[in-house]
């Protein structure tokens, strides 16, 4: 009894020492909402501590959400109303001015991606390039791009975006010209189909842009899709398809990915998706999509740790932290 007590007490603190500490890159947040208003950087970097992020992805939102003059209410959110959408370019302007204002010493820990552009207009790879000369080294990334997305894109005026279209191809052609990764949001199909309806549109630009490295948003999922379908039967094979048929595909498997797919409904790993990501070590990265409101950075980001745990050490490692990095423009002091 004595040894049986003493092997399991071992085993206890064998347990205890093995037990991972993660720090994290967050590749996908945005440091305003819907309306352009954010929690402040002094509260995200105070999130960023308890969450154990050293790197943050920092972006705007593309778009602002309208209260309209018969909504007797502000909406909270993009879906809060009927109202409508529209393009934002004044978004890069708070980005910038919050990573301006910070230290040098802090300055490290972030990366401005910039988004305020509209992407169904052929004049956006000009405005870009304006924004980059404006600022030189200031933007190490561009997006969230926003193309199919949910009601939101019913919601914007005009045309709806579409990762193929030719105004994103030209703003394709200078993110490889600045050696920028791109994020783009562009779901895998709509809420009703039930077959991956908008692949095609993704897929277009992938093979067209061989030296641009997209950052897929969340794999083409939305909680939207979630609620109408569950899970998405046709993900993972095309997934598995795309990562293999496009070097240049890197996917952020931010929360919308963390179940039903990353996890079980008991919220233990997929074995599939462990040998997905333990297959292609270099082309996954974690993401809060966290949008101008900071309190649940460290429930989120703790979320993945199951996952975590169930890849080798090493590929978990870079999953969490490195493969955001790795990503970024070739400049030793962004790191």
């Amino acid at each position: 009894m004595i040894r049986i007590g003493c092997m399991m007490v071992l085993g206890m603190i064998s347990s205890l020492v093995e037990a991972r500490e993660y720090s994290f890159s967050d590749a996908h947040l945005h440091y305003v909402d819907f309306f352009q208003e954010s929690d402040g950087m002094e509260v995200l970097l105070e999130k960023m501590q308890a969450a154990r992020i050293d790197h943050v992805m920092l972006s705007g939102i593309p778009v602002a959400k309208k209260w309209d003059e018969d909504e007797p209410k502000r909406p909270r959110y993009y879906a809060g109303d009927d109202a409508n959408a529209y393009w934002y370019s004044a978004t890069d302007v708070w980005i910038a001015h919050a990573y301006k204002n910070l230290p040098a010493d802090k300055q490290r820990h972030f990366h401005p991606f910039l988004s305020g552009f509209n992407p169904t207009d052929k004049n956006a790879d000009a405005h870009i390039r304006r924004m980059l000369e404006l600022d030189p080294g200031l933007w190490q990334g561009i997006g969230e791009i926003f193309t199919r997305h949910d009601d939101l894109t019913a919601l914007i005026h005009g045309e709806a975006a579409r990762a193929n279209n030719e105004a994103l191809a030209r703003v394709f052609h200078l993110a490889a010209e600045y050696d920028l990764p791109v994020m783009l949001h562009s779901n895998i199909t709509s809420k009703r189909e039930r077959n991956p309806l908008y692949l095609p549109e993704i897929e277009e630009s992938l093979r067209n842009h061989p030296h641009v490295r997209f950052i897929w948003a969340h794999a083409g999922t939305s909680m939207e899709l979630h609620r109408h379908q569950v899970k998405l039967k046709f993900l993972y094979d095309n997934l598995q398809r795309m990562l293999e048929q496009y070097p240049n595909l890197y996917i952020d498997l931010s929360w919308t990915l963390l179940q039903p797919y990353l996890l079980d409904k008991n919220g233990q790993p997929d074995p599939k998706w462990v040998k997905l990501v333990s297959d292609y070590p270099k082309r996954f990265m974690l993401g809060s999509d966290v949008v101008g409101h900071f309190d649940s950075l460290e429930e989120t980001m703790q979320g993945f740790v199951p996952f975590l745990d169930a890849l080798p050490e090493d590929v978990a490692r870079r999953v969490a932290r490195d493969n955001f990095l790795e990503i970024l423009p070739r400049n030793p002091k962004l790191q």
